[in-house]
């Protein structure tokens, strides 16, 4: 496994080099602090994965996400100091497939890159999968709604997909997040709110009034019966 770290924070990628020596050791770390060697040895080295700071000196994060995605597929972990929602949704609209608040724990971000690596191999796998008027092709992480066509982050797509799975049997939060990111980490419920509010948005005719991912208060989420 080769993984691309581009971070300016020496600390920060000694942290990750760490976790990554003492979780999957045969891991080849690549990294640079600059953003635009960064989109170079993306292409270059084609890494497993790419771990991004959005607080780069030469030039933003986001346009290194954004300029990376018009050649790559490759699982990007945004790793940054950033809490604002709106950051959060601008990475993941933009392609990021996971977004990390700085400081991580080592565990926490061992786990979060080893469920970001799976994704590449395993959804490609799984099957179509349908629940009343939504029907999902995890290979190609398109969802539909009827007629209408959504194309989702990766992380809507490990929801959809396990919310239809489930059918209207309630997924909790603790198993969404360990479905979604490996585990159940601090600070999941917030950032599994922020998610499904986007799929809503995407979904819903009215995302403060929904139909179709319901909510059981203080336990998780389920779908709709049909009709």
């Amino acid at each position: 496994m080769k993984a691309l770290i581009i971070e300016d924070d020496p600390e920060i990628v000694e942290s990750v080099s760490l976790a990554l020596q003492l979780g999957w050791p045969e891991t080849q770390l690549v990294s640079t602090h600059l953003g635009k060697k960064g989109m170079e040895l993306a292409e270059s080295e084609e890494p497993d994965i790419i771990i991004l700071d959005l607080g780069l000196p030469d030039i933003s994060g986001f346009e290194v996400l954004k300029q990376t995605r018009l050649f790559s597929s490759v699982p990007i972990i945004v790793l940054t100091a950033k809490t604002e929602e709106a950051s959060l949704v601008k990475g993941l609209e933009w392609g990021a497939d996971d977004y990390i608040v700085k400081p991580c724990g080592q565990l926490q971000l061992l786990a979060r890159i080893k469920a970001r690596v799976r994704d590449r191999n395993s959804f490609a796998e799984e099957s179509p999968v349908s629940f009343g008027p939504l029907r999902f092709n995890p290979s190609t992480r398109q969802l539909e709604n009827g007629k209408k066509q959504i194309n989702l982050t990766a992380i809507e797509a490990h929801i959809i997909h396990y919310l239809i799975r489930n059918g209207d049997r309630v997924a909790t939060y603790s198993r969404l997040a360990e479905e979604v990111w490996g585990d159940d980490y601090p600070g999941a419920v917030d950032s599994l709110r922020v998610h499904i509010r986007r799929l809503r948005q995407k979904l819903e005719a009215d995302s403060s009034r929904p139909q179709l991912i319901l909510t059981k208060p203080g336990i998780g989420y389920f779908m709709a019966k049909p009709g």
